[in-house]
């Protein structure tokens, strides 16, 4: 019932922006948190946006290059990624649950994130020269 998208090619140093959309659930009355997952390894909390008070957090490898953001009227939620660099190359889902959740733990190194009930497939991002 998420659905990811914007995954692309980009060479480093560029900018790409992912859209997670929601055929089931209004996004803008959800905690909606982004992650990644690079083969072999964990998914990492990358940004989160809580619903009460539209608090943004970043794990700290991103903090100043993405942001997240939110758009009401499409029920969609954004990550505008700047300044990509080739370790940002990996798979990006986003996620939410029925109960809201601790942004900011979400986000925090070696965070396991996997309870969240809601998952998108995820999209692809791929940084190359």
């Amino acid at each position: 019932q998420l659905e990811e998208s914007g995954g692309g090619l980009v060479q480093p140093g560029g900018s790409l922006t992912l859209s997670c959309t929601s055929s089931g659930f209004i996004l803008d009355s959800k905690d909606i948190g982004w992650f990644r997952q690079a083969p072999g390894k964990g998914r990492e909390g990358v940004s989160c946006l809580e619903i009460h008070d539209n608090s943004t957090y970043y794990a700290d490898s991103v903090k100043g290059r993405f942001t997240i953001s939110r758009d009401r009227a499409k029920n969609t939620v954004y990550l505008q990624m700047n300044s990509l660099k080739p370790e940002d190359a990996v798979v990006y889902y986003c996620a939410t649950d029925s109960a809201p959740f601790p942004c900011e733990v979400v986000v925090r190194p070696g965070e396991d994130s996997s309870g969240l009930g809601h998952w998108g497939k995820g999209t692809l991002v791929t940084v190359s020269s």
